[in-house]
């Protein structure tokens, strides 16, 4: 067993999650902050920062779409890899780094490729105006020839993270972040750049994180290493990756269908209003959802090395904490939001119409949040012992075969047709977190069963 690892198959639970998942939760805040810090100084441009604002929320859509491409290798490929060092098998654990990262090379050059030649029409089918245009595709431009650091510090990351290096993990995020909230006013305002400048600054701090990435994944320091021998595209070895990680991608890259569905509805039925408080809404569900997330991606490594090395009841040990400390979490951010909306839609915007009428909202659109933690636990465990297609099919049901139909079903069931779309998000919800837990009762006993049976070795 590798010794960078071996803490991951005896040490407590309870402390090993605690070591693991604070460091990612501390990443994804950090992460999600600096987005945050990136779009005031956009808004606070001299004479354009409106526009420019929300010409660069247009392009939000695509950025999205292209991390749910890294997320489509890194987030099959890590816990693959994981699985595979908890059998002792180290060399197979680089052979999928490897194929890894050679498959987001390809990718990074194509969505490179797709996004230059077809960047207006792209943007414009997005929702950019002929006021907003062109402070979109000056900052898309430029953030697309960034693409290939995109992906590979968000999929090199994730097997630095599935390794049990946390903190380096958080490392190469707070580093990104530094480097962009340092750099931003420099190329926007001190040298004059606008829109582009953001572009720029985005763009160089990925690459100082990718920098930081690989060379840790060429370093000594790491348990997996990047080898160039392993940098060979093998169906048996990158196929089952590409399955694992389906889930997160339709995940990720259904957010930007979602965000669409959901703008028209709201313009329709509740007019511009209505879209701004969906704007402040995801906000607070994405402040909600990153601890929740980073715990689970905290919980990966424990569970994929544990099942990797036959060892069910670490598994099913972690798998209780994460799903206690998730559910403990979820229900008093929810309690908060219910009892105290105002003060969460007041962090995003200081105009008394729309903070009252996002309030209100709020309370309708958070109605299914106590129920999420349960839902991403199960989740990540799924993911971590490398069950491909029940991750698939829950992400599935609980995006297109629920939200995106009641989305255009409750306004015609609801009176009040705008609050009717709000209610999509918490009934979708419940109904996706009781399929989950259906299936999950079933599937995840029968794959700690046969854990518990003696190993047959192939002839």
């Amino acid at each position: 067993m590798d010794k960078n690892k071996e803490f991951i198959g005896t040490e407590k639970i309870g402390k090993l999650l605690f070591r693991l998942a604070v460091p990612t939760v501390i990443a994804q805040i950090v992460n999600m902050l600096y987005n945050i810090v990136d779009r005031i100084y956009i808004g606070h441009i001299p004479g354009e920062g409106s526009a420019a604002l929300t010409g660069v929320g247009v392009c939000m859509p695509i950025i999205m779409i292209i991390s749910a491409f890294a997320a489509l290798v890194s987030s099959g490929g890590a816990p693959r890899a994981s699985i595979s060092l908890g059998k002792g098998d180290r060399n197979g654990a680089e052979k999928i780094l490897g194929n890894c990262f050679l498959l987001q090379l390809i990718l990074s050059a194509v969505l490179t490729a797709v996004l230059l030649i077809w960047d207006r029409n792209l943007l414009l089918m997005f929702g950019a105006s002929e006021n907003t245009i062109d402070y979109a595709v000056a900052y898309m431009d430029i953030y697309a020839v960034g693409t290939v650091f995109v992906q590979l510090t968000l999929g090199l990351n994730a097997f630095i993270t599935a390794q049990g290096f946390a903190k380096t993990g958080m490392l190469t995020v707070i580093i990104g972040a530094a480097a962009n909230i340092a750099l931003d006013p420099l190329f926007i305002f001190a040298f004059d750049m606008g829109v582009r400048g953001a572009a720029v600054a985005t763009v160089i701090s990925q690459g100082v994180s990718c920098v930081w990435a690989v060379c840790f994944l060429l370093s000594k320091k790491t348990g997996l290493k990047i080898r160039f021998k392993n940098m060979r595209l093998a169906p048996k070895v990158i196929l089952p990756c590409i399955a694992l990680g389906l889930a997160t991608f339709i995940m990720q890259a259904s957010e930007s269908v979602i965000s669409v569905c959901f703008n028209s509805s709201l313009l329709k039925y509740g007019g511009d209003i209505a879209v701004g408080a969906m704007t402040i809404l995801t906000s607070v569900m994405q402040f909600a959802m990153l601890p929740l997330q980073g715990i689970g991606q905290g919980a990966q490594p424990i569970m994929s090395y544990n099942y990797g090395a036959r060892n069910p009841d670490r598994v099913k040990k972690t798998y209780r904490l994460l799903l206690i400390v998730n559910m403990i979490y979820a229900v008093i951010l929810w309690a908060a939001v219910i009892i105290f909306p105002k003060a969460f839609a007041g962090i995003f915007s200081s105009d008394a119409e729309l903070v009252g009428f996002a309030a209100k909202a709020l309370r309708i659109y958070f109605g299914g949040m106590f129920l999420m933690g349960a839902q991403i636990a199960c989740q990540m465990a799924f993911v971590s012992i490398g069950n491909a297609p029940c991750s698939i099919i829950v992400a599935v049901v609980r995006k297109f075969v629920l939200l995106i139909p009641l989305i255009y079903i409750m306004p015609h069931i609801i009176s009040d047709k705008t609050m009717g779309v709000y209610t999509a998000e918490p009934i979708a919800d419940i109904l996706a977190v009781t399929f989950t837990l259906i299936l999950f009762a079933f599937r995840f006993r029968s794959a700690m069963k046969k854990l518990e049976k003696p190993e047959t070795k192939e002839k």
